[in-house]
């Protein structure tokens, strides 16, 4: 196997409806080739527990350097939105795409034509910021991990970027190798990281409950930093958006939809399982994220949270080390290390399973987008440059991914409102919508704190509609068809149009009368010799969606006023023509079909922009220009007539 034919090698979904059975969702459908093996949900839990619950590891010390001494007041309002707000929200999108296909999905389908394309594309951005600063962030802090251990700290220091490009690039060879689900090994790490939690957290606590002296120190910091109780929940109540790494992990947990058990394929089923898998996430975090602020805020002393100090981005390692000794500690970091490296794997398979579920069908990626191996190359290299340019810190990466993770969220929360609104369901599209109010002051808060995770996401955003549009401009002149759907009197039509030579008159839809189709029939017989005893059929497109690249191309037949018309609808109309003539030449035993064109008179600047926005303009041309690039020999390409 040649290396070209080893990257291109993709196992990528098909694109097709929902099937009956998909439950109340009506968006894209992405049915994969091939079926899954399904699990228990506890154990899929534990897939997306990789990434949720890896970030214990760093949420405690991002906790303390943004929030101080009101960090477990802070974290209590992150853990009561949470279950209040999120999983609700979540349990909606798990409704609604039973498939996976998560919230970026459900508003596709509420936003049509360019507004909703755009509107994904910004959507993607975010969630690239999410899913590759999880990447990163989780690598450096594993190297943060590595620096702090007495064993092997002295070899590492120093070196802290070197080892985090390191790991990714690790994880990107496992992708290139060839990533399977691998739920036994996300339960096996899940288990043993927070068995190690449960341990050094209730140590803690439990030298915490020996210790009263260590509450009044907190209490006389946060009185010190805030002056009074009040002002210190009112303090929370600003800063908590900071914490928000703490609600990582909800959009793959939707994602992971497939892999979950259910009697018979029964999606309703499967659609408790995942509101089981939801619940249980996150009352397992909240109580680690509720206990492990208590225990690293009330015993660690605030210099040690800073930069350079030995608690920074690893709080409750310190704790282990400190409390548990070297040996239980360096196990701890092990344990930390690798469930951080797999949380990357986690979010790097997301996004292998994002990117070619949307651009590559809105024509705004390279058809290669859709294998696994070329995608890994250039995350992987994305994740290297945000690295270098962070220097593998974890406390500036946190910002970004707090955004990203944030407007998922918010938009999950819209979704969810909208699609109860829509079913009239007018409580909970009330209660959504408090949700969308609460998610979006948390993101705007956090972007006024610390705007640094909006210019990250912008830069996202840019480069994804950038390269979309530069792409879409570059497929402008392939064929977009997935297949037609030619019904029996269409059909009927070409065959007896056949017997000679096929010829089809272009023409603007709906005709008024039959004087139109006569002089337009008259016109082109004159203008380029069709012999009178040939037959012509006149093909009207109507373009449905300029803005889809592909998709079904159907055509009905219809005699109107004598004349036998080809009604076409599709997402342009010289591709579909294009696609059409050489439809006709391959399922008629070759013969050449010629098709005409009356001359168009105008800018040609103004139609080729009408062509890429609308799927029209200078019609002729690009139907030429398209033959020309899918049958490169003169002599088998379709005929393109300009009168």
């Amino acid at each position: 196997m040649s290396l070209k034919s080893w990257l291109l090698e993709t196992e990528s979904s098909s694109h097709a409806k929902a099937p009956s059975h998909a439950g109340d969702y009506e968006g894209p459908y992405i049915e994969p080739k091939h079926h899954h093996k399904t699990h228990p949900w506890p154990q899929v839990m534990c897939l997306t527990g990789v990434d949720y619950f890896s970030s214990l590891a760093y949420q405690a010390g991002i906790a303390a350097l943004a929030a101080g001494a009101v960090a477990p007041i802070a974290t209590l309002i992150l853990v009561l939105i949470t279950l209040i707000g999120a999983v609700p929200v979540y349990s909606r999108v798990a409704r609604e795409s039973p498939h996976g296909e998560g919230s970026v999905a459900m508003l596709e389908k509420l936003l049509r034509g360019w507004k909703g394309k755009l509107f994904v594309l910004v959507l993607l951005g975010f969630a690239a910021t999410d899913f590759i600063i999880t990447i990163t962030l989780s690598a450096a802090d594993a190297a943060a991990h590595m620096v702090e251990n007495p064993l092997v700290g002295h070899y590492v220091e120093g070196h802290e970027v070197l080892v985090t490009l390191t790991l990714i690039a690790l994880l990107g060879g496992v992708f290139l190798k060839g990533f399977k689900e691998a739920i036994g090994i996300a339960v096996v790490l899940v288990f043993i990281y927070l068995g190690l939690n449960i341990i050094t957290i209730g140590v803690a606590l439990n030298d915490l409950l020996h210790h009263p002296g260590h509450f009044v120190e907190w209490q006389t910091r946060l009185l010190a930093e805030r002056a009074s109780w009040p002002g210190a929940f009112a303090h929370a109540i600003i800063v908590f958006p900071a914490l928000a790494l703490g609600l990582s992990g909800f959009e793959t947990g939707v994602a992971v939809m497939p892999l979950i058990d259910a009697k018979n394929g029964d999606i309703a089923e499967r659609i408790q399982n995942t509101k089981k898998l939801l619940r249980a996430a996150a009352f397992t975090m909240s109580f680690f994220l509720i206990t492990s602020s208590i225990a690293t805020i009330f015993l660690i002393p605030a210099d040690l949270f800073k930069e350079g100090g030995k608690a920074n981005g690893r709080a409750l390692a310190y704790l282990a080390h400190h409390y548990l000794g070297e040996a239980f500690g360096t196990a701890y970091d092990a344990s930390t290390i690798t469930i951080l490296w797999f949380a990357g794997a986690s979010a790097m398979a997301a996004l292998l399973n994002l990117v070619p579920r949307y651009l590559p069908r809105y024509g705004m990626a390279p058809d290669w987008a859709r294998a696994s191996r070329p995608l890994a190359i250039v995350f992987s290299l994305v994740a290297f440059a945000v690295t270098i340019h962070f220097k593998a810190s974890v406390d500036a990466q946190g910002a970004a991914y707090a955004t990203g993770v944030l407007v998922l969220i918010t938009s999950a929360s819209v979704a969810a409102t909208l699609s109860a609104k829509s079913k009239g369901q007018n409580g909970r599209a009330l209660f959504f919508s408090f949700a969308v109010l609460v998610f979006l002051y948390t993101t705007v808060q956090n972007i006024h704190e610390r705007p640094e995770g909006l210019i990250v996401a912008s830069f996202f955003i840019l480069s994804i509609v950038g390269i979309s549009i530069l792409s879409r401009v570059y497929r402008t002149t392939e064929l977009r068809v997935d297949h037609f759907d030619i019904d029996p009197l269409a059909r009927s039509f070409i065959d007896e149009a056949e017997r000679g030579t096929v010829r089809i008159i272009a023409n603007e839809p709906n005709a008024r009368d039959e004087e139109e189709y006569r002089l337009k029939e008259q016109e082109q017989r004159e203008d380029n010799h069709i012999p009178p005893a040939d037959p012509v059929l006149f093909a009207e497109v109507t373009v449905r969606d300029a803005s889809d690249f592909g998709g079904v191309v159907q055509v009905r037949g219809e005699d109107r006023f004598g004349y036998r018309i080809l009604r076409i609808d599709a997402t342009t109309i010289p591709n579909a023509l294009a696609a059409l003539l050489l439809h006709i030449r391959d399922t008629h035993g070759g013969k050449i079909p010629h098709v005409y064109f009356s001359w168009t008179e105008g800018n040609p600047l103004l139609y080729v922009l009408k062509y890429l926005a609308f799927g029209q303009g200078d019609v002729a041309p690009v139907t030429r220009e398209v033959l020309r690039e899918a049958e490169p020999d003169p002599e088998k390409r379709p005929g393109v007539h300009v009168a």
